[in-house]
């Protein structure tokens, strides 16, 4: 069986899987950039933070992705189900890129348009939300792009705990020592990132400021 009638044969099975990886991906993304971007915020106006947020992050992202689910895996309420575990460790891995892209980008922005937004009148907050963010907007992006192609990357061993996705078919393609089962969830998990790369980079682009 060639692997075009193996995927025809399985559409069903794979389309499922799929996604199962677009939800667990898709999840873990959404908290990553509630969590991710304030945290951001928070060392742009509390430098003595920085140390302990960015090496937190920094940590997280440096662990094993199979050791970190073993070490989620006894916590109470997230072992009771396996997608809440897979989130959560998938979370833990796209904080470092957002959280530093949104320090680099309002760190990026000149001095003089705060500057100016201050002589207009302009509260803190007015100057962050009308500013900073607008300004820095492409450079979070940016971070937020590449924290979803790891993390895509990276949720294939959620199987590993029953969290499901493309993974399932990986592993069980090692385990069979089977290419067409492993090419099953690579090549989907593979398409995904690309898209993922390319759409987010179109948008990355649209929102860059003009320069004058």
């Amino acid at each position: 069986m060639n692997l075009a009638t193996f995927f025809l044969r399985h559409r069903d099975e794979i389309f499922r899987a799929t996604l199962e990886h677009i939800w667990l991906v898709g999840a873990a993304m959404l908290l990553a950039v509630v969590i991710g971007v304030p945290l951001g915020i928070l060392v742009t106006r509390r430098r003595w933070l920085s140390n302990s947020i960015l090496g937190s992050a920094n940590v997280a992202e440096t662990i094993p992705s199979l050791a970190l689910f073993g070490f989620l895996l006894p916590v109470p309420w997230l072992g009771e189900r396996a997608d809440r575990l897979a989130i959560l460790a998938l979370t833990l891995y796209a904080l470092l890129p957002i959280i530093r892209n949104t320090v680099a980008g309002i760190d990026g922005i000149d001095p003089a348009v705060r500057e100016s937004a201050k002589a207009m009148g302009m509260t803190d907050r007015q100057i962050l939300f009308q500013v900073e963010l607008p300004l820095s907007l492409s450079t979070v992006l940016a971070g937020v792009r590449v924290a979803t192609v790891l993390t895509i990357g990276i949720a294939t061993i959620a199987a590993a705990v029953g969290a499901g996705g493309l993974g399932e078919f990986i592993f069980r393609g090692l385990a069979m020592v089977n290419d067409q089962l492993i090419l099953a969830g690579a090549i989907p998990a593979a398409v995904l990132a690309l898209t993922a790369d390319l759409l987010l980079g179109l948008l990355e682009r649209r929102l860059r400021p003009v320069k004058a």
